[in-house]
């Protein structure tokens, strides 16, 4: 395979390419599941024999009215550019490269920057946000999980990084971005110098804190005490605390390791999460020796996680929550449960892996001490039932067998695994209703679904919450917690959408009822409430518009109606992109909605048109009658 091709992959087909996985031939064994084909396509909802749990949670919600939409749906495209409905306004607010102080330069479509300009300004390819009001100032905090190289490095020779620098630019655009943001004359625009200001990079010091601080396996040459680290990167999701503070969640963090000793053999335990001898291309090894696993295999154990950020504070050090687990983080769901403890829903973003649960020991209320409440609490991973009931596997060393809970949060797949949790179609991103106890978890697809195992060797068979075979287009799973309290080990579930194509499909794959003709999408991935209890759906899947995805047009954004089961598309991205982030001012009458990687494959100049480079950006969306957006 050419270094071209090998930059055409995703993260998850580079990692397959360099761990394959075997095929798993003996599903024969496999019963009928308690969701039929026949149910699956039965109507809005009508999940066969779930159809009474289903009432079950339309009741416990407001009833809905006749549309609880604010906006006419519009028609899937595949233009370059973003298409929101008539009566509403897209503005770029912000975009990579663009400086956050006035002594950095303005971005340059030549030579895409250099690293000491890229560490002064805003990140590459945005993902999870959140927005903060700070007395009278408005504070936006955001993901920027990884770079195009063919883009960031595209004044140079195939794509492909020439000198040191090239390198550094690349690290530099990864990270969190905090910046402040106000609205003048009805444009939405940064504030260049806020004290707020700030670049969170791979390179920033971080504490790490909870079971795993101090453990061995966290220990290396720089840090002997396994209680710093420098960095966080390919951050994706988000959330926030409720004490204020951001969530960001570390992800595909295995694919900026590398080892110069072609001999060395990589761990079992780095293997399942996808550390290898070789990276995706980024080159940080060359200039960072602590991303030569060989040389400090300890490294990568101190990756992937969550990390607590004040957005307040500009001097305050970031918090690896090792308590949280390790894996790749999709996002974060904070709820407050009615005794007062903090419960984290989280998805683990890779083909047959799982869902997880975060209960503190500790109770919140505002004044009382909150830095112990994501570091002192238990971990459980989701086990659910073909029978519509699910249960929380706690996961400690008794239930595991495993040394140490710093192990347990080290090695979070493997304590998964143990106590056989159920492998999920590629969890991405959790929230909770703000007007009822249930959860949803966008289960965004999984080609490896009934034909191989997840890279531990667990079964990924067909049923439950993961009905279809080969799954190409995703489903949204939803559970409410018995008797609506989050920190039970027992829910009931169901599925609220399964995504697909009725117009090439008559059996499973055409989606369920509430999916038709004029909505239909594929691979669900963002996924948020607001504060009317509507569900925002944003989508990371195939663009091409042909064959099984005829008629999907670009990736997009649709709103949901939990009570109800409609679904209405509001926005489409541009071209190659991924529809990403999302937040409102605290008057709701800003929707920000994030960009991520228009024309990934070139073909693309979104934002700005012309011959100008593709720029990953976060845009504002206002009402031209001024009124509120979702």
């Amino acid at each position: 395979m050419s270094d071209t091709e090998k930059r055409d992959l995703t993260f998850d087909e580079f990692d397959e390419i360099v761990d394959p996985r075997p095929e798993e031939t003996d599903f024969d064994r496999i019963v009928d599941t308690a969701i039929s084909r026949r149910g699956l396509m039965g109507g809005a909802l009508a999940f066969g024999s779930f159809a009474m749990l289903n009432s079950t949670f339309l009741s416990t919600g407001a009833k809905a009215a006749t549309d609880r939409f604010a906006f006419a749906q519009i028609a899937a495209n595949g233009n370059d550019a973003i298409t929101v409905p008539k009566g509403y306004t897209a503005q770029i607010l912000v975009q990579w490269g663009d400086p956050l102080w006035s002594d950095a330069p303005e971005f340059d479509d030549a030579t895409r920057g250099t690293a000491a300009s890229q560490a002064r300004a805003f990140g590459d390819n945005t993902d999870g946000m959140e927005v903060y009001a700070h007395g009278d100032k408005l504070l936006l905090t955001v993901n920027n999980e990884y770079t195009n190289r063919k883009i960031i490095w595209g004044n140079r020779e195939e794509g492909q990084f020439a000198e040191d620098d090239d390198v550094a630019k690349g690290k530099m655009a990864h990270g969190v971005t905090v910046v402040e943001i106000a609205e003048t004359d009805g444009k939405w625009g940064i504030v260049k110098d806020s004290p707020y200001n700030r670049r969170i990079t791979p390179d920033t010091e971080m504490m790490i804190t909870g079971p795993a601080a101090g453990d061995d396996l966290m220990k290396t040459a720089a840090d002997p005490t396994g209680t710093k680290s420098l960095g966080t990167w390919n951050n994706c999701g988000a959330g926030r605390t409720p004490w204020g503070t951001y969530l960001t969640c570390e992800e595909n963090f295995n694919g900026y390791f590398s080892a110069a000793d072609e001999e060395h053999k990589i761990s079992p335990e780095l293997k399942r999460y996808g550390v290898s001898s070789k990276d995706w291309g980024y080159g940080w090894a060359t200039i960072d020796e602590r991303f030569d696993v060989a040389k400090h295999p300890n490294e990568p154990n101190r990756a992937g996680y969550v990390v607590e950020i004040d957005p307040r504070d500009p001097n305050a050090t970031p918090k690896k929550r090792t308590a949280l687990g390790r894996f790749k983080h999709e996002n974060v769901a904070c709820v407050v449960n009615h005794d007062g403890r903090v419960v984290v829903y989280m998805g683990d973003d890779e083909r047959g892996e799982f869902i997880y649960r975060y209960v503190s020991n500790g109770v919140y209320a505002p004044g009382l001490e909150t830095d112990s409440l994501l570091d002192d609490g238990t971990l459980y991973v989701a086990k659910f039932h073909d029978n519509g009931a699910g249960e929380w596997l706690e996961l400690s060393p008794e239930t595991t067998e495993m040394a140490s809970m710093g192990e347990v949060c080290i090695h979070t797949r493997i304590a998964g695994s143990k106590v056989k949790a159920t492998t999920m179609d590629r969890p991405e991103w959790v929230t909770t209703n703000p007007n009822a106890a249930e959860v949803y978890c966008a289960l965004t697809n999984n080609k490896n679904r009934g034909i191989k195992p997840n890279k531990g060797g667990d079964l990924t068979p067909v049923g439950g919450p993961n009905p279809r075979e080969a799954n190409k287009y995703g489903q949204i799973v939803r559970w409410k917690p018995n008797g609506g309290d989050h920190t039970v080990n027992g829910f009931a579930w169901d599925l609220f959408v399964l995504a697909g194509n009725p117009s090439v499909h008559q059996d499973d794959r055409a989606g369920s009822g509430n999916v038709n003709k004029d909505n239909m999408f594929n691979s669900p991935d963002g996924l948020k409430f607001d504060s009317n209890g509507i569900l925002w759906i944003q989508t990371d899947g195939n663009y091409s518009n042909e064959e099984d995805f005829a008629g999907q047009g670009n990736n997009q954004m649709l709103a949901g109606d939990p009570a109800t089961g409609e679904i209405r598309r509001f926005l489409v991205g541009p071209k190659q992109c991924e529809v990403t982030g999302l937040d409102w001012s605290p008057d709701r009458r800003t929707m920000f909605v994030g960009i991520q990687h228009p024309g990934e494959r070139g073909d693309s100049h979104w934002p700005n048109g012309g011959d100008s480079v593709p720029r990953s950006a976060i845009i504002a969306v206002t009402r031209d009658d001024g009124g509120l957006v979702g």
